[in-house]
């Protein structure tokens, strides 16, 4: 209970100041000019002015509130490392019970800096403001902290803590950790497909002496190159970036022996590969309505530069007309066909058939150009079953079907075959989930002797419609109609023309979501999706690896034709592997080198400032001679709240008002009787 003294004047602020002031200079005269009755006088003005302030008694009772401590605990990767779980675990049973057998003191233990594929680095601090959210700054007694010491959300100072109370850390581990790990210094974020980019990086080494360190660099889990390098000097290395989208670039350092881990020996870039223009060849045999839609879907793509050529004029057509007076381009043959074949990603033949235009060495060349990595698209139509065909050009070659000589002229549906619901230049097509597809009716299609490709549309009695192939390094694509164009102008509600042109180019470019057989790793959300394209009937288990080094075997399901799939939750931040064994496949979640893994030996560096600004301590638990557990001191008082073995918390006298009784002096009768009895001793004191 506390007592006190509150005052409720009866008139306003500048009136009552403006009375004791009168009643001030009044006594004074008084008292200097030794009036009789003067001390009498004086005493009858201080209750007057008294009675006008109104005072009261009052009364408080309150009951006393427990001090707040809080042990954080750092659940951080980090702390797996050596022996700082067994550390961290001992430390805090130890401290918690040495909390509880102080009085007037609630405890609070919060565990943070856990891994959950979102948050980068360990952050204690921002786990500690949650946990003294409710609780009044006038509570807290202080903070410890059981960690490794690398801690990444310090605060600039100590008033930013939010409380005047001392802050202790703890650190496990041990001062004699040795641990090699690779700093990038200069990483590219984006490169153009077909060049190099170059990363600058350094391999440093914590309590270690060596000299030389082996690096090995990776690019989409294939080794680039493997040097020696020495240790603390910047290094580049050169990059090629060979696809579009992401490039993981692995630069791993070989581990020192006795080394805290390994998992910071590797450092991660991802560099996006943009395309530079891709040049696509449009060669046309005759003006024919499927030319049109090869050319608006080329022209509308801003990353593709269309070369088009259309013989009009044959070399045997003879109408008299002088050379000089003819208006069309001659066909530049030998510079597109000999000079220049290499520059061009794609060679599209449109209804071209054999008119003494390109010379059979030329053809030769194409057919070169395929086997070395280049792409052909044969867009057939009667043209191939004739004599003329370019089947009878060295293109024979590398060309996935032989044509019969036939052509039939009936009305069909295209559909797709079993491989073709599972092929990625097919799958899914719009209006494929029926039987018949809901696409418009063709009326020619080539006939075929034998295919050597994949077929993956068909048209009446099962007749290969659109067959893919594999030659050398390159891709060949024949379409053995020349009906597409019914799609493109709506016919009967038309067809997907426009996306499977666009998927069946971007296939024969290489484009890597577009592989038949092919592993990837794929985030959504807190989820890391496994994914397997395979034109087989089964798949087989996929090992996948965590950013730390933890394995798991997954077994796939499917989702859909040619696609299987497993999704597991990624918890980690950093490079996860996947390998069935044949393929592999990398994705990079959150930051490409997390800093919880970028410093790994402990540290009593980084929170001794901050501690020592609140009077707290930053030491090791273990200083070489065995686990070291600080006693533990409750302080009324004082600045400095650590010693040689002992941390202090300072303890609080917070309280909380449960009632407040008021009782006013100058009310009712009380007051009457000193009002009037000072009036009294003034007449009797002057009738002397």
């Amino acid at each position: 209970m506390n007592l006190g003294v509150a005052f409720a004047p009866l008139i306003s602020a500048p009136l009552l100041w403006a009375t004791i002031a009168a009643a001030v200079l009044t006594s004074l005269l008084l008292l200097l000019s030794r009036s009789r009755g003067g001390a009498v006088r004086t005493l009858a003005l201080a209750l007057i002015v008294l009675a006008l302030s109104n005072p009261s008694l009052t009364r408080e009772d309150r009951d006393p509130l427990s001090s707040v401590a809080v042990v954080v605990v750092d659940k951080s990767p980090s702390q797996s490392f050596g022996d700082r779980t067994r550390q961290t675990e001992a430390a805090r049973a130890a401290i918690v019970e040495r909390l509880k057998h102080i009085p007037g003191l609630d405890v609070r233990v919060v565990e943070a800096g856990q891994a959950d594929g979102e948050t980068d680095g360990t952050r204690l601090f921002t786990a500690l403001s949650s946990t003294l959210a409710d609780v009044p700054s006038d509570r807290v007694a202080g903070v410890i902290m059981i960690t490794d010491g690398r801690v990444h959300d310090v605060p600039a100072n100590a008033s930013a803590l939010g409380f005047n109370a001392p802050l202790h850390a703890l650190i496990t581990g041990n001062k004699n950790e040795r641990d090699r790990r690779v700093a990038l210094i200069a990483a590219p974020r984006f490169g153009i497909v077909g060049q190099s980019q170059t990363i600058t990086y350094r391999v440093e080494d914590q309590g270690a002496n060596e000299s030389t360190a082996t690096v090995t660099v990776r690019r989409d889990g294939d080794v680039l190159e493997t040097r020696v390098v020495p240790v603390g000097t910047p290094q580049n290395v050169d990059i090629p970036i060979p696809h579009g989208g992401p490039n993981i670039v692995e630069i791993e350092a070989s581990p020192l022996a006795n080394e805290l881990t390994q998992v910071n020996n590797r450092a991660v870039v991802s560099i996006d590969g943009v395309r530079d223009k891709l040049r696509v060849l449009l060669v046309s045999g005759e003006p024919n309505p499927g030319e049109r839609a090869w050319r608006n879907l080329l022209k509308s793509d801003p990353s593709v530069d269309l070369v088009h050529f259309t013989i009009l004029r044959p070399p045997e057509k003879q109408d008299g007309t002088p050379i000089n007076e003819l208006s069309l381009i001659a066909f530049p043959t030998r510079e597109l066909f000999q000079q220049k074949i290499g520059d061009f990603q794609l060679i599209i033949f449109d209804r071209y058939a054999r008119q003494g235009v390109l010379p059979m060495i030329y053809f030769d060349n194409i057919a070169r150009y395929v086997q070395d990595g280049g792409a052909v698209l044969v867009d057939a139509g009667p043209d191939y079953a004739s004599p003329t065909s370019l089947w009878h050009t060295p293109l024979d070659a590398v060309l996935p079907a032989e044509p019969s000589g036939d052509v039939t002229e009936e009305a069909f549906r295209p559909t797709l075959t079993d491989l073709g619901k599972r092929h990625p230049v097919t799958r899914g097509l719009e209006g494929a989930d029926s039987n018949p597809p809901h696409w418009s009716q063709w009326f020619r299609i080539v006939d075929t002797r034998s295919t050597s490709g994949t077929t993956l549309m068909q048209g009446p009695d099962d007749r290969p419609l659109l067959v893919l192939s594999h030659e050398g390094e390159g891709r060949v694509a024949l379409l053995l109609s020349d009906q597409l164009w019914l799609w493109a102008r709506g016919f009967e509600g038309g067809g997907p023309q426009l996306d499977l042109l666009r998927r069946l180019s971007h296939w024969l470019m290489k484009e890597p979501d577009l592989e038949e057989e092919a592993l990837r790793l794929d985030v959504s959300g807190h989820n890391l999706v496994v994914r397997r394209q395979t034109m087989a009937d089964q798949v087989s288990d996929v090992t996948l690896t965590s950013p730390s080094g933890q394995t798991r075997v997954l077994k796939l399901e499917p989702t859909e034709p040619g696609v299987w799939e497993r999704s597991v939750t990624a918890n980690e931040l950093g490079l996860w592997r996947a390998t069935d064994g044949k393929l592999h496949a990398l994705v990079n979640i959150g930051p490409a080198n997390p800093l919880e893994y970028q410093e790994v030996t402990s540290t009593t560096k980084v929170l001794a400032p901050i501690a020592a600004a609140t009077g707290g301590d930053s030491r090791r638990l273990d200083d070489g001679n065995g686990l070291n557990v600080p006693r533990i001191i409750p302080v009324r008082s004082g600045d400095t709240y650590q010693g040689d073995d002992w941390i202090g918390l300072k303890m609080r006298n917070a309280s909380v008002v449960r009632g407040i009784g008021v009782m006013p002096i100058f009310t009712g009768l009380l007051g009457l009787l000193l009002l009037i009895g000072s009036l009294a001793g003034t007449w009797v004191r002057e009738g002397r």
